[in-house]
């Protein structure tokens, strides 16, 4: 009898629920990015770092020479404006009327019998 239950509960097989097959996790996870396209990228964004800093560079560098470059010029009118005056000056200390008055001054005299003129030539 034992052969004959064990025959029994052999062609028996209870009847399961089937569920749906569920795909095993992967062990490991890989990643997207190759290790080729992550050492171009951060050889991409170190350039980018490099010429951003040779921008700011150059433009402070620029920054300097048009400073200079304006002070030059404000001296340069200063100058223009001291030479303007002093022209002026010249012009009023050149006028025979003063001329005469300071030898007269200092004890000179115009005798006309004593005047010699020269002439360019």
């Amino acid at each position: 009898m034992s052969n004959l239950a064990h025959k029994h509960q052999q062609q028996y097989v209870e009847p399961s629920i089937q569920q749906p097959k569920t795909l095993p996790l992967p062990s490991e996870r890989r990643s997207r990015i190759t290790p080729g396209e992550k050492f171009l990228g951060i050889l991409l964004a170190a350039f980018i770092a490099i010429m951003a800093i040779q921008i700011v560079t150059a433009q402070a560098a620029i920054y300097e020479v048009n400073k200079d470059i304006q002070d030059v010029q404000s001296s340069i009118q200063e100058q223009g404006k001291q030479n303007g005056d002093l022209e002026i000056q010249i012009s009023e200390l050149r006028k025979p009327e003063r001329i005469l008055s300071k030898a007269s001054d200092l004890g000179l005299n115009l005798e006309p019998n004593n005047v010699k003129v020269v002439e360019k030539k």
